[in-house]
């Protein structure tokens, strides 16, 4: 049975930059990764691995894929729309019809796009 989103894996050309937009950007960290034969990271969510950063060769034109976003559950709107803003990312925002939803959706530096849902009753 289906528990829950594991996590989520993003090939990426250039991984300091990947691992900077979730750190930083996101207020992720980056934390334990077994230690595979290709270069990577894991990224974290408190003790959840949720992204796994792979390191893939340049591919040109790059391939392309059936995912069209991969959804989170974020919390703090305000301070992740200022912390959007203070790197200069564009973002789109949308509530959600009859729920207390508002979602932010950012493409990652890999073109991953990303959807962050901000639940009114968890917004502390």
């Amino acid at each position: 049975m289906i528990d829950g989103l594991d996590h989520i894996n993003v090939e990426t050309t250039d991984l300091d930059s990947s691992v900077h937009f979730y750190e930083t950007v996101l207020g992720l960290q980056v934390g334990w990764r077994p230690a595979f034969d290709v270069p990577g990271a894991w990224v974290y969510a408190g003790d959840q691995p949720i992204f796994h950063l792979v390191v893939r060769p340049a591919v040109n034109p790059p391939p392309t894929g059936p995912i069209h976003h991969v959804a989170v559950k974020a919390r703090n709107l305000e301070a992740m729309t200022a912390r959007l803003d203070e790197f200069g990312i564009p973002y789109t925002k949308q509530v959600v019809p009859d729920l207390t939803v508002t979602q932010l959706f950012v493409d990652d530096p890999n073109g991953v796009k990303l959807e962050l849902n901000f639940y009114a009753d968890t917004e502390g």
